[in-house]
């Protein structure tokens, strides 16, 4: 059984081999440039890289009981993955508070005036409550979306400099949704961490974007990001939950909808407590035919003694190969 920390010691699997949970990774050559482990940012970055040779496919897991309270202290024994049906055999297995990439992606659409000052204390709230090794980015998103720089920096752990990027465009114009959650899929594959997450912050349905529904459902398929959204519904008739709980379920993460006088600073601490409370599964996958077609994922989890149990995670993916990604413009995506 190999830890996704014990892959990151000798270099961590890349996202410039697949653009899909299918990532490629393995362990015939490690060449570490210092004896001593680094594991800021910067000391990642300096990490040789491995040899790729097999698929690896990694899915975050949420285990809750009968009351809906997380169960720990499982272990890969009690864990079953089936794909199409078909039995997986287990090639990691990681639980506990492992660091994520995270990325913000902001509603700042004329709407959203008011409520930014709330959503830039919720976005507080959750850096302090996360890992220290987190990195995290923005996405601001109107009419345009932009990837906001962080003093020259792609990511950052800063609550100060994450408020700052929060606050680089001002509320205006319509909602690009599509478009920011698509900006938002494809910056995370630079991030280091192998655990990658979204979080949409909007109080209103797509009215600006040039992709589709599907298009950024066909996308979150293929990338291994769990996606949230927190969605500060109003009246709009433009809005759409059934979309954006169909987006967050289908890539195991949750829609939050906050009820009326509940802070979003409340609804982004229980988010923060579900990313800490989750399992990270890894297989190879048995049958690598049809590469391209969706392929549905089912895991259980065989632990008698603690009863009735409800397992949670993304409904499957989409393995498509993708080119060598460029590095992160240092001006951004505007």
């Amino acid at each position: 059984m190999i830890s996704i920390s014990t892959l990151r010691e000798h270099g961590s699997c890349k996202r410039y081999l697949f653009f899909a949970p299918l990532l490629v990774c393995s362990a015939i050559v490690a060449l570490p440039l210092s004896p001593a482990k680094d594991s800021s940012p910067a000391g990642r970055e300096t990490q040789a890289r491995i040899t790729a040779t097999s698929n690896l496919v990694l899915i975050p897991v949420k285990v809750t009981n009968a009351q809906g309270a997380f169960v720990p202290g499982l272990e890969a024994q009690d864990f079953r993955v089936y794909e199409e049906g078909q039995l997986q055999k287990l090639s990691v297995f990681e639980k506990g508070d492992t660091p994520v990439t995270v990325g913000l992606v902001v509603d700042h659409s004329r709407s959203m005036g008011a409520k930014l000052r709330d959503v830039s204390a919720a976005v507080s709230t959750f850096v302090h409550l996360s890992n220290h090794q987190d990195e995290m980015f923005v996405v601001d998103f109107n009419d345009d979306v932009s990837i906001e720089l962080m003093k020259g920096k792609a990511f950052s752990n800063d609550a100060k400099e994450l408020e700052e990027a929060l606050t680089a465009v001002s509320a205006r114009g319509r909602t690009a949704l599509y478009d920011a959650v698509s900006e938002g899929l494809n910056h995370l594959q630079f991030g280091h961490w192998d655990k990658k997450v979204l979080i949409l912050i909007t109080d209103g349905g797509d009215n600006a974007s040039h992709l589709k529904y599907s298009q950024v459902l066909a996308r979150a398929h293929q990338s291994q990001a769990l996606i949230y959204s927190i969605a500060l519904i109003g009246s709009d008739s433009e809005e759409n939950p059934a979309l954006l709980r169909r987006l967050c379920k289908d890539t195991g993460g949750l829609a939050y909808f906050p009820r009326t006088g509940e802070s979003v600073a409340s609804v982004s601490t229980e988010l923060a407590r579900d990313l800490r409370e989750q399992y990270t599964l890894g297989f190879v996958p048995l049958n690598m035919k049809d590469a391209h077609s969706f392929r549905r994922i089912e895991v259980k989890v065989v632990a008698a003694t603690h009863g009735k149990l409800r397992v949670r995670t993304r409904l499957g993916y989409s393995p498509i190969p993708a080119k060598p990604l460029p590095a992160p413009s240092e001006s951004g995506p505007r």
